[in-house]
């Protein structure tokens, strides 16, 4: 990227679409006040969270590839791309926004762009150039995310044609100091797959033995973990329902020592809370019969 010194609040930003005006500090700019005030009343960090699980699932789409790591080399790099994409779908669904033109939505009457990166910035397009934007970085390494809310005047973007596209990152600068934070950087759910080691892999991927006895194996390796239903799908790729298969090996983890206790169930949750473990709908943990507590590996 080109070197880019930039122009500061109360100078003139020159767009040859949207003719000049001033460049307005975060403070001055009344839209941008009226969608971060909406966004404050959200649970911005909770929401983004389980948008960004949505759209790593639905990128790796673990029930047809057995893929549970975004970092795979099975994963193309294109693919990673994606998510940004299939996030904001995610993020209006979840906030109850309208899917709008020539930005995404429309929050608190204002048109805003809703951009998300799992590299180090974001390729804003010339229609969102001086426009509200949303960018959330996603550190996939790091299985964390954070967004801020900043006017992406063209002024503030790198400079040169961008991308085939004409799309051009925003300068580092801007997004430090005439932006607005909507949260810090808050934790991604991690996979419990991805604490197994490769031969545990091996074991509980393999086409073989069926489903019930692979599935036994991973609650043997995850004893104490929260493992969600997301998982069981991936155990049992390709094969016909899984989750039948994974209600049936209660009795059989039983004969080895292990309680398998499911959220879904009333009983299960009881049992669980008795344990102090908060155990979600669709959410599954094998504890030995003497077990006192558990270790949460946040959803995939």
């Amino acid at each position: 990227m080109a070197r880019l010194i930039l122009q500061t609040p109360g100078e003139i930003c020159t767009n040859t679409e949207l003719g000049e005006h001033e460049l307005l500090a975060p403070g001055d700019d009344a839209g941008l006040q009226a969608v971060a005030s909406w966004l404050k009343g959200q649970p911005a960090a909770e929401a983004y969270t389980e948008a960004i699980r949505n759209s790593i699932d639905y990128v790796l789409d673990g029930g047809r590839t057995g893929r549970f790591d975004l970092m795979s080399s099975e994963v193309h790099p294109g693919e990673r791309a994606s998510v940004g994409a299939k996030l904001e779908y995610e993020i209006l669904r979840i906030f109850e926004l309208p899917k709008t033109k020539p930005l995404d939505t429309l929050i608190a009457g204002v048109p805003v762009d809703i951009k998300a990166t799992v590299g180090d910035n974001w390729a804003i397009p010339t229609e969102a150039h001086c426009q509200l934007c949303i960018c959330t970085q996603i550190q996939l390494k790091k299985s964390r995310h954070r967004s801020w809310l900043v006017r992406a005047h063209r002024s503030w973007l790198y400079r040169g044609k961008g991308n085939k596209d004409q799309k051009r990152g925003l300068a580092v600068q801007a997004r430090d100091h005439w932006s607005i934070p909507l949260y810090d950087w808050t934790d991604l759910p991690v996979n419990p797959l991805r604490y197994l080691t490769e031969d545990q892999v091996a074991q509980v991927l393999a086409k073989k033995p069926g489903q019930v006895k692979r599935m036994l194996k991973m609650f043997h390796f995850l004893e104490g973990h929260i493992i969600p239903r997301n998982v069981f799908l991936t155990v049992g790729a390709g094969m016909q329902d899984p989750m039948r298969r994974a209600r049936q090996l209660r009795d059989h983890a039983a004969e080895e020592g292990l309680t398998v206790l499911c959220g879904t169930w009333v009983e299960s949750r009881d049992q669980a809370a008795a344990r102090g473990i908060a155990l979600r709908p669709g959410e599954w943990i094998a504890l030995r019969d003497d077990a006192g507590g558990c270790t949460r590996a946040p959803h995939p």
